[in-house]
């Protein structure tokens, strides 16, 4: 059986698939990046439906109105049939269909399903508390005149990060930096992400309806 795994883009992609925990031989995950928020809605109504996926993971960023975000996906969900929680749960979103109309669902939005924010600020709290290159990549970002600065304010987190991410030996994608071990994964909210997860691809059958 397949769990279809749906995420805005490639750091997206990277980042998670080194964060899924092992899983049956019966299983396949299948990620895929669908260029951005508006595609991967579209993709709801199209992977809900195809026989042979029996989980559905869909993983948003909440940018800057974490309501909004999370009642776009809910209004996708719920044209399809699926009952949906007026609100996220905080350690993850797992909806148990009680029918084989649709698989199992579940909704993780970036970066702790309450706060304002992207992939970036879930990242950058996998960075080691004593690196010491951190407060000086966020310096570095803070220093810059805002008349110099050509990113949003709402992207300064991916501006640090990605400032420390350059620093690495081998910088590259976000992934890389956690299968390098440069980022951490023991921290409290990887911790509730991976444990989402795992929930999320048990093998056996929910007999409980958590919605």
């Amino acid at each position: 059986m397949t769990i279809h795994i749906a995420v805005e883009g490639t750091n997206d992609k990277h980042v998670v698939r080194q964060l899924i925990p092992p899983i049956g031989i019966e299983q396949k995950v299948d990620t895929v990046a669908y260029g951005g928020i508006n595609e991967l809605l579209k993709s709801i109504d199209v992977t809900t439906e195809i026989e042979g996926i029996r989980t559905v993971a869909v993983i948003v960023d909440a940018d800057d109105h974490p309501d909004r975000r999370w009642q776009a996906v809910k209004d996708r969900l719920e044209r399809k049939g699926v009952v949906v929680p007026k609100e996220p749960d905080p350690c993850g979103t797992i909806i148990f269909c009680k029918t084989d109309e649709h698989p199992r669902i579940g909704i993780w939005m970036m970066p702790d399903n309450r706060s304002p924010g992207e992939l970036e600020h879930f990242v950058a709290k996998m960075i080691p508390d004593d690196d010491p290159v951190w407060p000086l990549s966020e310096g570095y970002i803070d220093s810059i005149p805002s008349n110099h600065r050509a990113f949003r304010p709402q992207k300064e987190t991916r501006a640090k990060v990605l400032s420390w991410i350059a620093t690495r030996e081998e910088p590259g994608f976000m992934g890389q930096a956690i299968d390098r071990r440069d980022l951490q994964t023991d921290g409290e909210l990887c911790q509730t992400f991976i444990a989402w997860l795992n929930r999320l691809f048990a093998v056996e059958d929910a007999t409980e309806d958590v919605t």
